[in-house]
């Protein structure tokens, strides 16, 4: 049975077009998508046997904190004294990041500066014992850092006030890139999944691109990018949010999101393509031409979407992996969206957090054990 919530649809592909949306190498589940917490949950279970590689551009979030006391005399600015400091992965790092924090083995695979962020995030990532470093390739030039300064009164909460991003354009050597393509090579029949995370910093070329493209005709491949999603063409799902799925099809404001969806499933060549809608929910369009709108989980009064998109790419392609339906997958990596936006900063989602989140809306939402009323 179909359940409409907030003029949206949640709907349910019936076992025929189950089959004919099935990705090679991947066997989709010979029934309805699950319905109810505890099936969810026990896809949620089969996350810590999983391994996926992720590619990309890993960065350095430094976040700045401090407190505004007085205006400077040099200018018509408040000087903000400093508190503290932190630095965290981004970008592919933040993918990387919340598949690590849902229990997943991780192989990355990106290039780090021989610099102090880089440093930085080598010690963030060796704290895991659930990740495989030795894909990570320091290079003698600067890490892509994007450093927020954030400022309030002790007891309020902290605004971001400016957003400094450093990119020198430093890029690895091509000896580099051979060593990087060479270790993707070594560890693909390894894994069970892949995520291509392109923010448009030269990690990931066409060589990768062409590599993994083959690879989706036997495992799961999944593609994010901030500014070149038409060249993952051919791979098996793709995760743009709204405004990156109407630059991917030349879309004009006013088209509705349907017709921007069947249009990118006309040209990519993809057996699946979520998009992230922020307070609209996601939209999932299937090969077989059917659609499914989910409205968001929670409430729509957001904290930080920073990363969100990140948390997202990384639930789907661990929920794809342990066997779960595109539309099940999609549901969960919403919930975990849902938790991320209420924490500041580039946040994470334990198991138990997702877990909680899925119980909590599948009662808040009318459903029950048995499924949708």
């Amino acid at each position: 049975m179909e359940k409409k919530d907030r003029g949206q649809r949640i709907g349910k592909p019936d076992r025929k077009d189950d089959r004919k949306n099935r990705t090679p190498g991947y066997r989709l589940k010979d029934k309805e998508p699950e319905t109810n917490a505890m099936e969810f949950i026990n896809i949620i279970d089969r996350f810590s046997k999983k391994r996926i590689c992720v590619i990309g551009d890993i960065i350095a979030d430094v976040f700045i904190y401090g407190k505004p006391y007085r205006l400077s005399r040099e200018a018509p600015v408040v000087v903000i004294r400093h508190e503290n400091e932190i630095v965290c992965p981004g970008s592919a790092g933040n993918t990387i990041n919340n598949l690590l924090a849902l229990g997943a083995h991780v192989y990355p695979l990106g290039f780090i500066g021989n610099d102090s962020p880089g440093e930085r995030l080598m010690g963030y990532f060796a704290r895991f014992k659930n990740i495989a470093l030795d894909g990570i390739i320091r290079y003698d030039g600067e890490t892509v850092t994007k450093t927020r300064i954030l400022a309030g009164d002790t007891h309020t909460s902290k605004q971001q006030v400016i957003r400094i991003d450093k990119d020198t354009g430093d890029r690895p050597t091509s000896v580099a890139r051979q060593l990087l393509m060479k270790r993707l090579k070594e560890i693909a029949h390894a894994v069970d999944a892949f995520i291509l995370s392109d923010y448009g910093h030269g990690t990931i070329d066409e060589e990768i691109v062409d590599f993994l493209r083959h690879e989706a005709e036997k495992k799961i491949v999944v593609g994010d990018s901030r500014y070149n999603l038409r060249a993952f063409k051919g791979i098996t799902i793709i995760t743009p949010n709204e405004s990156e799925a109407y630059a991917l099809c030349s879309a004009g404001e006013d088209d509705d999101i349907e017709v921007v969806g069947r249009r990118i499933m006309g040209f990519m060549d993809i057996s699946a393509l979520l998009i992230t809608r922020g307070n609209r929910g996601m939209s999932l369009f299937l090969k077989d031409g059917s659609i499914h709108h989910i409205p968001i989980s929670g409430t729509d009064d957001v904290t930080d979407v920073t990363g969100a998109g990140d948390t997202v790419c990384a639930t789907l392609t661990l929920s794809l992996a342990s066997g779960a339906s595109y539309l099940t997958s999609s549901m969960i990596a919403n919930y975990a969206a849902g938790v991320v936006v209420m924490k500041r900063g580039t946040a994470t989602v334990s198991p138990e957090e997702l877990k909680r989140e899925i119980e909590i809306g599948m009662e808040r939402d009318g459903q029950d054990s048995k499924g949708y009323q």
